[in-house]
């Protein structure tokens, strides 16, 4: 059967002497796998649709599995992100991301424009901590495990203007007032503005995001908590983050 959808490189990987396999996340075909022969030579003239972060228009056949490159036209090669090795550790975040939590039989709507407004964010020059932060929370929601931020994961009391003191408890997957505290030791403190931002974010929709200016102290507190929160509802080892880490450790900006 032939296949035309629109889709953005969310992986690329060498298949043989010449050729790239390609996992796209589409808007209407969910995750779909696509070979593209040849893509590793110098004159293919379709090697720009296999490169990551790659937003295109890609015709295939494809029966069961994995499918064939048939066409495809280029609409946002997204090159200046694979020019800086900054915005691209943090692209390659957000695909590698997308990529583990997304399944193949998952509609892929809401998935495909998240991915699209993320990569063309931090392409623009927009705080990448923040752009991956409010990204985080968007995975969370849309794979079932977004955190309780309104009311007390344990007593349902209403946080926010109501308690003076709130901690995080990424293990319960929410906020705990400070009645409950006791059942999360391992809870962490939360500063009233890193609440409200990360409350804010929660209702942000990623594609209407302006510019958002936030100290580094509150950009550095909401990024350990979505940390945080990612480890105890996914735990997913990625290597993109881990690079992501080195960066941070070593102040490479």
């Amino acid at each position: 059967m032939l296949y035309k959808l629109e889709g953005i490189v969310i992986r690329s990987m060498d298949y043989g002497e010449g050729n790239k396999i390609i996992t796209l996340c589409t808007e209407h075909g969910g995750k779909v796998g696509v070979l593209i022969r040849g893509a590793k030579k110098p004159k293919s003239r379709h090697g720009a649709l296999a490169q990551p972060f790659t937003y295109g228009q890609y015709v295939f056949f494809r029966n069961t599995g994995l499918g064939t490159l048939n066409a495809g036209e280029l609409i946002d090669s997204h090159h200046g992100l694979r020019e800086d090795i900054f915005k691209a550790a943090y692209a390659s975040y957000a695909c590698e991301l997308l990529d583990r939590v997304l399944q193949d039989e998952d509609t892929g709507a809401f998935w495909f424009r998240q991915i699209k407004a993320c990569l063309e964010a931090l392409e623009s020059g927009k705080d990448p901590q923040v752009i991956i932060s409010i990204y985080e929370l968007k995975i969370l929601q849309a794979a079932g495990y977004a955190p309780q931020l309104d009311n007390c994961i344990s007593c349902g009391r209403e946080c926010g203007q109501q308690e003076t003191e709130e901690w995080i408890s990424p293990s319960l997957g929410g906020v705990l007032c400070r009645a409950c505290k006791h059942f999360d030791p391992a809870a962490v403190l939360a500063t009233p503005r890193a609440m409200k931002l990360l409350r804010l974010f929660a209702r942000l929709d990623l594609t209407r995001l302006g510019n958002v200016n936030v100290s580094e102290a509150t950009r550095d507190e909401i990024k350990g908590m979505m940390r945080r929160f990612m480890d105890a509802q996914l735990g997913m080892q990625l290597k993109s983050r881990n690079f992501l880490e080195q960066l941070d450790r070593y102040d490479i900006q």
